[in-house]
């Protein structure tokens, strides 16, 4: 095989492979002169900016930039431009501050800020509850959805560790020998009646008895709850531990026991305030 023939001003490196040769041309010289250009900026960077880590830090550079610094101060500037707003948001009533426009707007931000850090785990992102953690968007609310009143649950929780904390105390009736078991299926079969999903006619009837003397007084004789004492309406359609059957015996038998933190001992009024109007504001509040 003929060899290829090559550029006489470039030459080859002396390599060939099966005949062919490889050219030694050079860069373009543009290019080597960008390379050098970067060369000296990256050792000017080093030079001018921390860039090496040592045993104990790190190289400060000529002009002692921190980036660290750099957000204390702009987190410091942000505080001091919110500051003006929180005073104000502390110092004002709920319903004066979802009568300023400005002031509700910056609420709302802060209390949507704040749900996401400390709420959303429980509650989800979009508020939406799961079983066991209420859905903050329905009107079903157990101690009432006015703004002070999700002001009162979120400043001192449920069945928490605060002497003004929301606290209900459903017997375990199965769990207690306070009913049988039998008893237990005909109360949850007269319950899922008011709901208008019972099967059993006569289990409802006998229910309804053991309802009356049991449960009423909390639930109200038509099963329509009452925010006073945290007892759920159990006419409608949502549940919080789940509204078939089976959930509804567990109920019964060995009651339910959900807490919420009270937040006034992790966040300060203003962010609980906040709060209770981004909660409210999720369209549930009454």
């Amino acid at each position: 095989m003929a060899k290829r023939e090559t550029d006489n001003d470039a030459g080859t490196t002396g390599h060939e492979w099966d005949g062919i040769e490889e050219l030694n041309k050079p860069l373009p010289k543009w290019w080597l002169y960008i390379l050098y250009a970067t060369i000296v900026w990256a050792i000017g960077y080093w030079l001018v900016y921390p860039a090496w880590p040592t045993v104990s830090g790190y190289t400060k550079g000529y002009f002692g930039y921190s980036q660290r610094k750099v957000v204390v101060e702009q987190l410091a500037k942000a505080q001091m431009a919110k500051a003006e707003f929180r005073e104000r948001i502390v110092e004002s009533d709920l319903a004066a501050i979802q009568a300023d426009t400005e002031l509700h707007n910056f609420a709302l931000a802060g209390g949507a800020a704040a749900f996401g850090d400390n709420c959303a785990p429980c509650h989800g992102r979009g508020a939406q509850g799961s079983i066991g953690y209420p859905n903050l968007r329905d009107d079903a609310w157990l101690w009432g959805g006015s703004l002070d009143a999700i002001h009162q649950t979120i400043q001192h929780g449920i069945r928490a560790d605060d002497p003004k904390t929301r606290n209900s105390e459903m017997p375990a009736f199965g769990q207690l020998g306070m009913l049988t078991p039998e008893q237990v299926d005909d109360t949850a079969e007269y319950v899922l009646s008011l709901s208008d999903n019972a099967e059993d006619a006569e289990a409802t009837a006998r229910g309804k008895e053991l309802y009356a003397a049991n449960c009423a007084v909390c639930h109200g004789p038509d099963g329509e709850g009452n925010q006073a004492l945290g007892a759920p309406d159990l006419s409608d359609e949502l549940w919080l531990y789940g509204g078939d059957k089976v959930a509804i015996v567990e109920t019964i038998t060995n009651s339910r026991s959900g807490m919420m933190p009270a937040w006034n001992e992790r966040l300060d009024p203003a962010a609980i305030k906040e709060l209770a109007i981004y909660v409210h504001s999720l369209g549930g509040g009454q």
